[in-house]
């Protein structure tokens, strides 16, 4: 997926037709699904984010013989002006949730762990956008995938470091979704992983907070300071219980 500004010119004409650019932040969008315009699709495979392009589009590679009345005349020659803004590779990962879990278990570790990384960071963009509910779902579905069996001890520590990874997100984002028992029962599953994980006792004491547990708030978040005794949040959230 990519997140794109665009205007559409029709040839010889100063306005636009079609333009995303009056928006803010402009959503992700799926090449094929959501841009299904087949010189744009192929225009933006050659892209990279950050990138600003020209690209002038005959009627095959546009809106076809037919056009696209009222606004798209036949036969039209279209430009378009584009910037990637962000750019997101999901193809890999979309295969890979089509599979049965039995087909899933036959991929190596490595390709499940890009696979994880990947929905991590459409959790990650998701997140940005404030968009927590889509988060949440995105970082679920990348935990879902991590709890295969290791072989060795090497890929139990690549499992535990994905892991941990997505179960701070977890916790963070259902701190911002207001539910706090969620949240801490993330933060208490990060911290079977590394209980000396400063992000992850604070999340902890955060949520007892919310809950008015203040003993057991006290107890994470001193226990946070104690690794990091110069974190202004963490020094924060403890003078609330002063």
């Amino acid at each position: 997926g990519c997140t794109v500004k665009y205007t559409g010119y029709l040839e010889h004409w100063d306005e636009p037709f079609c333009t995303n650019c009056y928006s803010k932040s402009p959503g992700l969008m799926k090449l094929g699904k959501d841009i299904t315009l087949g010189g744009l699709e192929i225009g933006l495979l050659t892209m990279k984010k950050g990138e600003v392009a020209r690209f002038v589009f005959t009627p095959d590679y546009a809106y076809g013989r037919q056009g696209c009345p009222p606004l798209i005349p036949p036969n039209a020659t279209v430009m378009f002006e584009v910037e990637v803004l962000d750019f997101l590779d999901s193809d890999e990962s979309d295969t890979f949730f089509e599979l049965t879990a039995e087909q899933q278990d036959t991929f190596p570790l490595q390709k499940v762990l890009k696979v994880a990384a990947t929905e991590r960071e459409f959790g990650n963009y998701l997140y940005r956008k404030r968009h927590f509910e889509g988060a949440k779902d995105r970082y679920k579905r990348a935990f879902s995938i991590l709890g295969r069996s290791p072989s060795s001890e090497a890929e139990q520590c690549q499992i535990d470091a994905s892991k941990l990874l997505v179960l701070l997100n977890l916790s963070l984002t259902y701190l911002k979704l207001e539910r706090p028992a969620q949240a801490l029962a993330y933060g208490e599953k990060a911290l079977e992983i590394d209980q000396r994980n400063a992000k992850a006792l604070f999340r902890c004491g955060q949520a007892c907070l919310c809950m008015t547990e203040y003993e057991k708030a006290r107890d994470f978040l001193v226990r946070a300071q104690h690794i990091q005794p110069f974190n202004h949040d963490i020094n924060n959230e403890l003078k609330k219980l002063a």
